[in-house]
């Protein structure tokens, strides 16, 4: 495995790693941000807005991107803030025992806010990122302490834009017979009756307390995301449809038909840290070839596309 730092064109510097058997992702220092991640065919796996401004300080619409410390509703000038910083690079974790082998290539970035940050958002903590690529898999571990001399409690998500071929064409599985938040309804609480999720419209929602493992289903590419998480019981799915592509000026108006957003969420019950306390989350995202037909995935039956157990 191989990890690279450099300036690409677009002049955001970022962090390129790699594997022997041709898979790669690309990291931004720029808000911590996974902005690639290409298996061993080149195939691109994460969608970025076609209108991206890669130029600017602005945070990009696509990749894997990190909300906190308030999501959705909540969101805070801070939080917007924190996407478009510039976060340091750790070599290592004194405190995360290494997971590091020849299969396994990783970056730990941290973030600590300023002075000025502060005065957004006035607690004092550090925020800490690790990713990993490995054969058919990308990993997140994000950590949170409070350095602070008061406690403060936050919400947070881990925000994937996955790449599909059509919207249309997409289930996502694992959700069923849970409750849910639907935000096109100023949050009344239901309860999903479909057996899987499909899309032919717009859709907003925040499903509650879900399982380690969710599915997503691509039918014309023949793929299947696997994502496996911990720490983060929540998942948010939202697609914008057309006219809501239409309104968001930094998404092109076809977007949406590439595209799904699913996050990792601790979103209904808010994280509370005392003084030097830590918390931290995982998520594994996993891309296996697959021939399923619509409804013959049970996701507990791809747990094998994971390790046993997540990274320490």
């Amino acid at each position: 495995m191989s990890l690279h730092i450099h300036r690409s064109s677009d002049a955001l510097p970022r962090l390129s790693l790699s594997d022997p058997g041709g898979s790669s992702a690309q990291v931004l220092l720029h808000g911590g941000q996974t902005v690639s991640w290409k298996n061993e065919h080149g195939e691109e796996l994460l969608f970025a807005s076609s209108k991206a401004a890669w130029k600017s300080a602005k945070a990009i619409r696509g990749g894997v991107s990190i909300c906190f410390p308030q999501f959705g509703s909540l969101e805070s000038s801070f939080h917007r803030s924190l996407r478009s910083r510039i976060w340091s690079l750790e070599n290592y974790y004194s405190t995360l025992p290494s997971t590091t082998s020849s299969e396994q290539s990783s970056v730990d970035l941290i973030f600590r806010p300023t002075k000025e940050d502060m005065k957004m958002w006035p607690h004092s903590f550090e925020l800490r990122l690790h990713v990993s690529l490995s054969p058919g898999k990308l990993t997140w571990i994000p950590r949170v302490k409070n350095i602070d001399n008061k406690a403060f409690a936050f919400t947070f998500a881990l925000c994937n834009y996955l790449s599909v071929s059509d919207i249309s064409e997409v289930r996502v599985e694992g959700l069923e017979t849970l409750d849910y938040m639907d935000n096109l309804l100023q949050r009344k609480r239901s309860t999903e009756q479909a057996d899987a999720i499909t899309f032919d419209g717009e859709i907003d929602r925040v499903y509650l307390s879900t399982p380690s493992n969710i599915a997503v289903i691509d039918h014309e590419k023949k793929r299947t995301f696997v994502l496996r998480k911990e720490g983060l019981p929540d998942a948010v799915v939202w697609n914008p449809w057309e006219k809501m592509a239409k309104a968001l000026p930094d998404l092109g108006d076809q977007d949406y038909k590439t595209m799904l957003y699913i996050c990792s969420a601790a979103v209904e019950n808010p994280i509370v840290l005392k003084p030097m306390e830590e918390w931290r989350g995982c998520q594994e995202i996993s891309a296996v070839s697959s021939s399923y037909c619509s409804g013959q995935l049970d996701p507990r039956k791809v747990v094998h596309a994971f390790t046993s157990s997540p990274p320490q």
